[in-house]
Order: C-alpha cells, then structure tokens, then sequence
C-alpha cells in the first residue's frame, strides 16, 4: 500500500470518527443548526459548501482522465461532504496503481 493511500485512509478512519461522535453529540440536523446560530457558523458552513462544490467540480473534470465514475461520489459528497471527495481520491489512487501493474 503507497504511503497516499495509507495517509488517505488514515484521514478517513480519524475524521469518521470525528463525524461519528458528532453525530452522537448533535444528530444531523443539529450539526447543520450550529451553523445558523451566528455569522461565525454560517461562514464556517459557506465555506465548507463553497469547498465541496469545487472538489465536485473537480471530480468531474478529474474523471475523465483517471477514468473513475465520479456520480456516486459526487452523490457523496452532496450526502455527506468531504467522504466523498475522500473516497474519490481513494478511487482514483486504486485506479491508477491499477493501470500501472496491467
């Protein structure tokens, strides 16, 4: 396993556990409810959005030359935020050491 791929799945499994335990904390609505409670949250919240757009954006652009589905991780990232372009990368990664032993 490249050291990529080993630092991909390690910031999976740390920040699943971060989303695990806010998921505990708050539920799903309420992690999105802390957002709405001042401007410091509801631009936390923008930025977020702003970012995950763009890895959208880039995925699709990206697929064509990696040759990774990107819908089921835009899909995802539209469900769940950065896990998608997380596992996107994870998809790609595998995908290219593919290519590289056929």
């Amino acid at each position: 396993m490249s050291g990529r791929l080993l630092a991909l799945v390690a910031v999976i499994l740390a920040f699943g556990a971060l989303s695990a335990l806010a998921l505990m904390e708050a539920g799903y609505i309420g992690i999105f409810a802390q957002h709405f409670e001042n401007y410091a949250g509801m631009q936390v919240l923008t930025d977020l959005v702003i970012v995950c757009v763009l890895g959208i954006v880039w995925m699709i652009g990206d697929a064509k030359t990696s040759g990774v589905n990107p819908w089921p991780f835009v899909v995802l990232t539209l469900a769940a935020g950065a896990f998608g372009i997380l596992f996107y990368l994870v998809a790609r990664e595998l995908k290219s050491r593919a290519r590289q032993t056929a």
